[in-house]
């Protein structure tokens, strides 16, 4: 099994500002690497609440974790506010994204999220769920599949990857990761191949984003997140994909400004100021020693915000992506 390395680690652990009697959210737990660290902060009267939709890393958050007051729950964090509640949970004092696929996942092949490592097509964070990237691959339509390489993997030769798919699997399925990674190299011209890195890891992001609906599940997740927040507490978000990061930009960003009120009000009324003010201006970036140690956290940003008034479902951020 690969070792995962969380990414942004301190930084993400000072920016939450954890207080030792909080209730804390980890809504990814991964290898536990952030759910440690915040673990240990807290005291008898603190608590840590793990989500994870892959039941290996729940059964290894377990043994890591087994010293603290923590819950360990096996769902999507789509379902975070259902999830808690059920547990008689119904705020917390802060709540943590990492968006990145755990090392293990894309170390272990039969899971089927490497372009790296042959295995069949699969690519489901929880193996409970019916839809796969066998399925996507060889039964979605070719406009479809132009519409995920596209819109998920920012694929300039979409169009030329979902016509040579569409014409292999007429003569027979499409079962494995190296099948589909030779029809993505058929699919790009040469000079093309040679630049940014492997060629078929936009088309692979593509397919498990389009698998597991990451981007609808973080929003949702997102929202909730905001709702359950005390005040003075804190989101942090870490993204490793210009979709993942637009969404929360463009949440934070929403959050954090004022509704305008009829002209001529002396005062702005309370429901029209904004529920949150953002803590990174900026996102904050790995530095170069933890991308030579980690290159897998080049493309991380952090964003931070911090909860200042009751929160109002008008600040929503409404943005849905279609699979299909």
């Amino acid at each position: 099994m690969g070792v995962h390395e969380s990414v942004l680690k301190d930084e993400t652990i000072e920016l939450l500002n954890i207080k030792e009697d909080g209730v804390y959210v980890d809504c990814t737990l991964g290898r536990a690497g952030h759910a440690l660290e915040i673990a240990k902060r807290l005291n008898e009267r603190g608590l840590l609440i793990g989500f994870d939709q892959d039941e290996e890393a729940i059964e290894a958050a377990e043994k890591t974790l087994a010293p603290y007051p923590v819950i360990l729950i096996h769902a999507n964090f789509r379902h975070l506010k259902d999830e808690l509640a059920k547990r008689g949970i119904f705020e917390v004092d802060g709540v943590l994204f990492d968006l990145g696929v755990s090392s293990p996942q894309l170390d272990e092949a039969e899971r089927g999220f490497s372009y790296q490592k042959n295995a069949k097509l699969d690519m489901r964070m929880d193996t409970r769920q019916a839809l796969t990237a066998y399925e996507i691959v060889n039964t979605w339509s070719y406009e479809d599949l132009v519409h995920v390489f596209f819109t998920y993997g920012e694929e300039r030769f979409s169009k030329q990857i979902a016509r040579n798919i569409e014409k292999r699997r007429k003569t027979k399925p499409i079962e494995t990761t190296f099948e589909l990674v030779d029809i993505i190299k058929e699919s790009i011209p040469a000079p093309a191949r040679r630049r940014g890195g492997h060629p078929a890891k936009r088309t692979f992001q593509a397919l498990r984003i389009a698998v597991n609906d990451e981007l609808n599940s973080f929003n949702d997740a997102l929202h909730q997140a905001a709702e359950l927040l005390s005040i003075s507490g804190r989101i942090a978000v870490i993204t490793f994909h210009s979709l993942e990061d637009r969404i929360c930009k463009a949440a934070f960003r929403k959050w954090s400004t004022e509704m305008d009120a009829p002209r001529g009000l002396p005062v702005l009324p309370e429901e029209h100021k904004a529920p949150f003010r953002i803590i990174t201006k900026k996102p904050v970036v790995p530095s170069e020693e933890e991308i030579r140690l980690n290159h897998r956290a080049r493309s991380a940003k952090l964003r931070v915000a911090e909860k200042i008034r009751k929160w109002d479902e008008r600040f929503r951020h409404e943005e849905r992506w279609e699979r299909r």
